[in-house]
């Protein structure tokens, strides 16, 4: 069985958008370079075509990656959990012991960025908060250690 990749129709739209970039656009570019880097001649000693035959591999191995991802997407909407319980798609206020507070977003893994806070229902801290609702304290078990949160709020808003 295939996975399935949870995302949004936000991030689904931001896909199919970047694979019509990179099949028109990008692969007309990637196809001048190596046209212009055959020009300079002879193939076996040619720095320029080698560089955009690996450019060729990258672009369609990100083709090849986003198909899938397409081909395997769940798209996830906000009213499945409209219950005030974390679920995919929600923001979260969350509490640790020291009482600092801090928010992320509930993800698919496809979206999944820490450094903007949006965290993937398959992490250890997105498994653990999961179907919590505020108020609630979980535990997250985490590599470094298990430790305790409480989430302070649950919303819709990105």
């Amino acid at each position: 069985m295939a996975k399935e990749f949870k995302i949004t129709s936000l991030r689904l739209a931001d896909l199919e958008k970047e694979l019509n970039y990179l099949k028109t656009t990008r692969e007309r570019e990637i196809a001048a370079m190596i046209a212009e880097a055959r020009s300079y001649g002879d193939l076996s000693e040619n720095s320029e075509y080698d560089a955009a035959k690996n450019e060729q591999a990258k672009l369609y191995g990100r083709i090849a990656e986003i198909e899938d991802i397409l081909s395997h997407a769940v798209i996830i909407e906000d009213e499945n959990e409209a219950n005030g319980r974390v679920g995919l798609g929600c923001t979260v206020v969350v509490e640790d012991a020291n009482g600092s507070q801090i928010s992320y977003r509930i993800t698919g893994s496809q979206e999944a960025n820490p450094m903007e806070h949006k965290l993937s229902d398959d992490s250890p801290f997105g498994r653990a908060i999961v179907g919590k609702s505020a108020g609630e304290t979980f535990v997250v078990n985490a590599p470094n250690g298990a430790y305790t949160m409480k989430v302070v709020s649950v919303s819709r808003e990105g």
